[in-house]
């Protein structure tokens, strides 16, 4: 999962985007970029592996010249977590062309291989938006006046829709023209545009994963992208949209509701806080049917996507909550980390027990899902370990037994814990005395409330349903191959070894 912004304005932006992407930095923490147009029609680019306050020191911001940019934030599902990886992409041609990218493209491979050979541009990573890039680049390149009319950019975006497939949305900028956006035509990834009026009467545009990152730079929300459609934003200020998909459907992702997206924010006209209360409110109704004779003492949350959750089921159940976790707020989100071996040591740093709140009593912990188990297994030890008689566990979100194929890490099957085992069985792997998941059906109902307009939700983790209708065994299989943690681990070495080559030589 990633997170992008982008700002078409008349006043520098660099400041701007950087205060977007701090906001967005919980869509991803391994590295961050920010590309701007200066006054002479030059891209100035910054990118590094890091947090954003680590990426961007003064001297790098000076040199974000412009009135118009792009931000990315970073967590790597196709490709490695080398800084060749980090975004956004560019290539010189036609005009000078940037992009950055939150999603995956499921039919990577064979596009990689036709730009090769039928538009005969070369992919430097392993990085699907480059390859995404690239096709864009290619459609607009088809175009020989000078400057493109915004029909040419919606026909380019609708020549890319028809070629690629996955999740996508996009933030990209075209030297000499403006800033263009799009959302794959399911709608999978989020994508919002706003306002923002100066005193002189002009309209500054921007796009953004999520809408809290308008919240914080003043911007008036405008809407949600929809399914398929384009904005166009020229230099000038203009801004153009189009639908440029033939039959868009919102399909809208389960997981931002459950987990990624901050809850101050506002998804397809869903406030993900609202989301969340409701997910206590349907968890806690059945607890209380299926463990009525279960003896819980106080409900603890594991912060914190899951303390809204947990707060509503501790009134159902009418027990006292606890704040039975302290958390180090310097340690980014175990679940979005590369590697295993990373995600384990980093629980215990992430989190500490308040042996007050768990001595001699059952308590109920509540998490807003169970990927790998790893955070289970680690946290349910801690709880025992702080004087906890019984360690009950419930998760926000359904079994999460399917990978994903869309931009969130969990391509592994084999990696996933639900994947073939029954409750009972993944309660004894972790170590709980007894475990609980939200049914499907109500997490849906729970999201969907606010927009019943919403048909069907991209819940493929859970379901095993993958809306693109292109996935089959033999994708997964290859995905797993490319993105498990091993594999992952081997391509970063090796890209550390090229490296190394490179500065000897």
């Amino acid at each position: 999962m990633c997170g992008i912004v982008g700002i078409a304005g008349f006043t520098p932006v660099n400041q701007s985007i950087y205060d977007a992407l701090m906001v967005l930095q919980h869509r991803g923490q391994d590295a961050a970029g920010i590309m701007t147009i200066d006054g002479n029609n030059g891209f100035r680019l910054r990118k590094a592996n890091g947090l954003v306050k680590d990426v961007f020191e003064a001297r790098h911001m000076q040199r974000l010249q412009g009135n118009m940019g792009i931000g990315h934030v970073r967590y790597p599902t196709a490709g490695s977590s080398s800084a060749s990886e980090a975004q956004p992409f560019y290539v010189n041609s036609p005009f000078g062309i940037t992009l950055a990218h939150n999603g995956n493209l499921t039919n990577a491979h064979e596009l990689k291989q036709r730009l090769f050979e039928q538009a005969r541009r070369h992919v430097n990573t392993t990085s699907d938006s480059e390859i995404l890039l690239n096709v864009f680049a290619h459609e607009l390149d088809h175009f020989k006046h000078y400057p493109l009319e915004a029909d040419n950019v919606f026909a380019a975006v609708t020549a890319t829709h028809q070629q690629i497939r996955g999740a996508y949305a996009c933030v990209a900028m075209i030297i000499g023209h403006g800033l263009v956006a799009f959302r794959d035509p399911n709608g999978i990834r989020p994508l919002v545009i706003g306002k923002r009026a100066l005193d002189d009467g002009r309209i500054e545009y921007m796009v953004a994963s999520e809408s809290v990152a308008l919240d914080t730079l003043g911007f008036e929300f405008i809407r949600d992208v929809a399914p398929g459609e384009a904005i166009y934003v020229t230099q000038q200020g203009q801004l153009f949209t189009r639908q440029c998909a033939e039959n868009p459907k919102s399909n809208p992702c389960l997981f931002e509701y459950v987990y990624f997206a901050r809850p101050d924010s506002f998804i397809d006209k869903i406030s993900v806080y609202s989301a969340r209360v409701r997910m206590g409110q349907k968890l806690g109704d059945k607890i209380a049917r299926e463990w009525e004779d279960f003896d819980i003492d106080v409900v603890i949350p594991i912060p914190e996507t899951s303390c809204d959750i947990a707060l509503e089921i501790a009134r159902i159940l009418n027990k006292p909550y606890r704040q039975g976790f302290v958390k180090n707020r310097y340690v980014g989100r175990t679940f979005i980390m590369p590697g295993q071996q990373l995600r384990r040591k980093s629980v215990r740093r992430k989190l500490n027990a308040n042996r007050a709140e768990f001595r001699d009593k059952n308590v109920l912990l509540v998490d807003d899902s169970i990927v790998r188990g790893t955070t289970s297994e680690q946290i349910i030890e801690m709880a025992r370990e702080a004087g906890a008689k019984k360690v009950y566990l419930a998760s926000a979100a359904p079994e999460i037994r399917f990978p994903n194929v869309y931009g969130i890490d969990m391509p592994s099957a084999n990696e996933l814990i639900a994947h073939g085992r029954e409750v009972n069985e993944i309660a004894q792997l972790i170590g709980a005395d007894a475990l609980v998941f939200q049914d499907l059906d109500d997490l849906i109902d729970a999201v969907r409330e606010e927009n019943p307009d919403i048909e069907q939700f991209e819940c493929s983790v859970f379901n095993g349903v993958y809306v693109t209708k292109d996935v089959d065994q033999g994708y997964l299989e290859y995905l797993e191959t490319l993105r498990n943690d091993d594999a992952k681990a081997v391509r970063d070495q090796q890209e550390v070894e090229n490296l190394e080559l490179h500065n000897e030589g």
